[in-house]
């Protein structure tokens, strides 16, 4: 039989390549690893309520302003015990997507160091925490309900929450041929609904997006005395199917466990959450969810020139998100292994997690 330039006959090469997709398809993942993963989806589980707690003002009802009451303090060290858990974790897990969610979550930790410090907690080099207690109940305990407040989409605790709330929809590669056709099956089916309407949603907002970029919509036409004014009816109904759409992809993609999927969503939310205040001075509210709520009497007072202005900034801020969800229900591709532990995407696709951040 022939050989390849390789050295390799067809058959040879052939097989290679059959164990090769076998092995991407069932990978083996080590006893070490598979404890990793186990402790790394439970851990994020147990770290979701301590942030809730954190989080809840039941925590703070008996707490004396200026110092940290013993009930704030048993949260926080709840917290850091189950946030080094995670970190630990994540440096022996072969669960990519969570992993990478992990990462963000530590990319926030480390943008927050020095809210953080100012409560006693330091971030070490390896990205664990260290509470010092003293410290902390010095501390202004409003400092610490501040820091981690969920009426803050963009605060530390809403972020970390938002990651741990991602992370908990990746399923993680698959470890075992053996399954259940009928439960596969009807998972199968659930995807393909859930992906149409990310993808549907998705599609229509890009949409929305180049419309309200463009300065077509926003052209003077002039009334009977020759004075240009805007067709604010056209105007507004982009921008109500702008609002429609962006919540359909926000249901939809928010289920969908496309690492791809829901790393450009919540940055899709971070960027909107980021210009809630602009939104909300032309009626466009963001509601504790992420999702817009438009006053149309509000909208047509403002200044479409404004409006005009905004949305070239921020509709092309987000489209490029949009247009990555589009991609990743498009090719059923799956972004988790391309992001680094800064929680930054690596365009080659390689993973590394670092110990050392």
């Amino acid at each position: 039989m022939a050989m390849s330039s390789y050295g390799m006959t067809a058959s040879t090469s052939g097989s290679v390549l059959d164990r090769i997709l076998k092995e991407k398809m069932y990978p083996t993942v080590s006893s070490e690893a598979q404890e990793a993963n186990a402790n790394l989806t439970s851990g994020m589980s147990s770290l979701s309520d301590s942030v809730s707690a954190l989080q809840n003002g039941d925590t703070y009802a008996d707490s004396d302003e200026g110092a940290g009451a013993d009930k704030v303090f048993s949260a926080m060290k709840d917290y850091v015990s189950q946030y080094n858990d995670v970190v630990s974790a994540a440096h022996k897990s072969t669960l990519t997507g969570k992993v990478s969610y992990t990462a963000g979550m530590m990319k926030s930790t480390r943008a927050n160091a020095d809210r953080l410090a100012e409560i006693g907690v330091t971030v070490n080099r390896d990205g664990t925490l260290q509470l010092d207690e003293k410290k902390f109940k010095a501390a202004d305990i409003s400092k610490v309900k501040e820091l981690f407040s969920g009426d803050d989409l963009m605060g530390y605790g809403a972020t970390v929450k938002s990651r741990l709330g991602f992370a908990s929809l990746d399923a993680g590669p698959v470890s075992r041929p053996e399954k259940d056709a009928a439960t596969e099956k009807d998972k199968i089916e659930d995807k393909k609904e859930l992906d149409s309407l990310t993808y549907a949603g998705a599609g229509a907002l890009k949409t929305d997006i180049e419309k309200l970029t463009s300065d077509s919509l926003y052209e003077k036409k002039k009334d009977k005395d020759g004075v240009g004014q805007y067709d604010i009816d056209r105007i507004l109904d982009a921008v109500r199917n702008f609002a429609g759409n962006y919540n359909a992809m926000l249901d939809a993609a928010r289920m969908s466990i496309n690492s791809g999927v829901t790393s450009n969503l919540a940055r899709v939310m971070d960027k909107t959450a980021q210009n809630s205040e602009k939104l909300d001075g032309f009626g466009i509210h963001v509601d504790s969810r992420g999702k817009l709520t438009l006053d149309e009497d509000a909208f047509k007072k403002s200044d479409m020139s404004r409006v005009q202005s905004f949305f070239k900034q921020y509709g092309s801020a987000i489209a490029s998100n949009v247009s990555l969800v589009d991609y990743y229900m498009t090719t059923g591709a799956d972004a988790s292994y391309g992001y680094t532990p800064f929680g930054t995407y690596n365009a080659q696709g390689s993973f590394r997690f670092d110990r050392a951040i």
